[in-house]
């Protein structure tokens, strides 16, 4: 599409196809249910290997920081059953608006017991989260 300055903008955003949204719900579910039940190999695969995640969160003193989360410390809390302590009644993920352009997407999910905004990357392995940040609600 070309404007009325001859610049060229992106189309704008559709809805996703019903294959690219199954991919991305797929890793979604990876991500989330990796983590409830501690399977590394599910966290391994819906996770980019450069994976930027970042929390607000609040310290003991009631302040807010940024913590920080990698590829490696993902996996690796996944694999020490971190995400196992929630409550198996309370372990669920609602998935809101994806929108996708092209090979890139994004999703808000609100879990128990975290709210994520994640950002996904589609390669040649399938959809990957390379971006997330999050809180608790």
């Amino acid at each position: 599409m070309t404007t009325s300055t001859g610049r060229t903008t992106p189309p704008p955003f559709e809805q996703p196809l019903p294959d690219v949204e199954a991919g991305i719900r797929a890793t979604i579910a990876d991500y989330y249910l990796g983590w409830y039940d501690g399977d590394a190999r599910r966290m391994e695969r819906a996770l980019h290997p450069e994976l930027a995640k970042r929390g607000w969160i609040v310290d003991e003193e009631g302040e807010r920081q940024l913590g920080a989360d990698d590829y490696r410390s993902m996996v690796d809390a996944t694999a020490a059953g971190i995400g196992r302590r929630d409550v198996a009644t309370a372990r669920a993920y609602d998935v809101g608006p994806i929108v996708v352009y092209d090979d890139v997407a994004s999703a808000h999910v609100h879990a128990v017991p975290y709210v994520d905004y994640l950002h996904l990357l589609r390669t040649p392995d399938g959809w990957r989260i390379i971006n997330a940040i999050w809180r608790r609600p």
